[in-house]
């Protein structure tokens, strides 16, 4: 757990993945990468956590994403190497006490399956909230997008995830930045997604952001030309990592980083010869 202000911070980590590195680092060469992210050659994958934010203000529990959820078949958990040997989101919970009843509000950075499949679970073939008390957000292009997805994105847009949460009445559609609870802020970030939002946090003159796919690992933030191959605007993507380069410069903010299995949190800072590089911060895992 680290403290933030009044916010303690906790890590959790639904499940560790294998992908694609053309996926993962997009045009990158393999040999600008390699010495960076451990590369198995045999299956030309490297590996992908997908971490969970837990905000907890004293009064709120708030998840910041949900992770792949149960929902998954045998074939798609085999194909993706899945591993979760802890018990995943919801056995982190339980190991800080809380149950699915206890949390709050669930931010969904944006609606890709490995962000928000938490979301709903099924009950007798009926997707239902998986945390029944809690209020739900998301950007509201990014649920207009995800309503009618395409060729291309239609394998990770599942409307089981959202659509009956938002008919139901108990996912919130913002429209822009907004502020989520007092020293929360949901900030859209496109380039992943048009309406991908990232999560920034202030308390006790300490910043922190988790940045989600805007850099899924720490080394695509430090480097404003390297994307995943999943970013449907890349450039657009560039050009928001360019803002909060600067942000996080100015103000010292603590990091995170989604999916990087080395560097889950980090503090961006420039070294001698101007290049900037995010330091580590020991996670706090749950």
């Amino acid at each position: 757990m680290i403290q933030l202000g009044e916010f303690q911070l906790s890590l959790i980590n639904d499940c560790s993945i294998q992908v694609d590195t053309g996926g993962a680092f997009g045009l990158v060469p393999r040999a600008l990468y390699q010495d960076l992210m451990p590369v198995d050659v045999a299956t030309n994958t490297v590996p992908m956590t997908h971490h969970a934010l837990l905000i907890q203000t004293g009064t709120q529990n708030i998840l910041v994403d949900v992770g792949y959820g149960d929902k998954l078949s045998d074939k798609q958990k085999a194909f993706m190497q899945l591993q979760r040997s802890d018990g995943g989101l919801i056995g982190g919970l339980a190991r800080k006490g809380l149950k699915p009843e206890d949390i709050h509000l669930v931010i969904d950075t944006h609606l890709h399956n490995d962000h928000c499949g938490g979301n709903t679970t099924l009950i007798d073939g009926q997707p239902v909230a998986v945390f029944p008390n809690a209020e739900y957000v998301v950007q509201r292009r990014e649920f207009e997008d995800a309503m009618r997805p395409n060729e291309r994105t239609r394998a990770t847009y599942i409307l089981d995830n959202y659509e009956p949460l938002v008919a139901s009445g108990q996912m919130r559609l913002l429209d822009g930045d907004t502020e989520l609870a007092a020293g929360i802020t949901g900030v859209v970030s496109p380039g992943h997604t048009p309406g991908h939002m990232s999560v920034r946090l202030h308390s006790g003159g300490q910043w922190a952001a988790f940045v989600c796919d805007l850099a899924s690992y720490a080394i695509h933030f430090e480097r404003l030309g390297w994307m995943t191959g999943y970013d449907v605007e890349p450039l657009v993507t560039l050009e928001s990592k360019r803002v909060w380069q600067a942000w996080a410069l100015d103000t010292d903010a603590l990091l995170i980083f989604p999916h990087d299995p080395l560097r889950p949190m980090g503090r961006l800072t420039e070294d001698a010869k101007g290049r900037r590089v995010v330091v580590k911060v020991d996670e706090p895992y749950v």
